[in-house]
């Protein structure tokens, strides 16, 4: 049903049941099954298209009228109910409350990782002279400290045995992080 005619002749069905005081009640039922299978269409299609416009740029500020909706947080919450879920949740407000949750770890380890921005500074750098470039190098020349955590904890992997004091200063960032996020969560 996602042809321009199909979708046409759903809404005449409906339109014709609603009309008819007298129809049948198979008509009806007919018109309530097509129903139904628009308004599952439609529910796939709304969070596409939310996530079209804003990866075009849109605001939530400019969604929320465009959703029927009057603020930035209503357009996108009414999105995290929507979308599928990709981490699991089985409702749409486990997946509002998860990326609350998400969100609210990542500024609690982005105020920690900026007050400690010296020290995780001066680790990657070991990190990279151990491992060479590669992601931590290339980390350490954008301007935020907390883009250096996730490709620190990748490279403890390729510490050797070698770099084992190395290895467990990361092990240790990386649990930290990990301690802040879930002290987050549960705040």
């Amino acid at each position: 049903m996602t042809d321009d005619q199909s979708v046409a002749r759903a809404l005449a069905l409906v339109q014709a049941a609603l009309a008819d005081t007298g129809a049948p009640a198979d008509q009806v039922l007919a018109a309530l099954e097509v129903l139904r299978r628009l308004r599952d269409q439609l529910a796939t299609w709304e969070p596409e298209l939310i996530t079209a416009a804003r990866a075009a740029g849109a605001s939530w500020v400019e969604l929320a009228p465009a959703l029927g909706v009057a603020s930035r947080q209503a357009a996108e919450r009414r999105y995290l109910r929507m979308r599928p879920s990709s981490t699991g949740e089985p409702t749409g407000e486990g997946r509002v409350r998860a990326e609350r949750d998400r969100r609210a770890g990542d500024r609690a380890v982005g105020t920690w990782a900026r007050a400690n921005s010296a020290v995780l500074r001066e680790l990657a750098g070991q990190v990279s002279a151990a491992t060479g470039a590669g992601p931590v190098h290339d980390a350490l020349a954008g301007d935020d400290p907390a883009a250096l955590l996730s490709p620190l904890a990748d490279a403890r992997a390729d510490l050797t045995t070698d770099h084992a004091t190395l290895a467990a200063r990361v092990e240790e960032v990386t649990a930290h992080t990990a301690r802040l996020r879930d002290e987050a969560r549960r705040a």
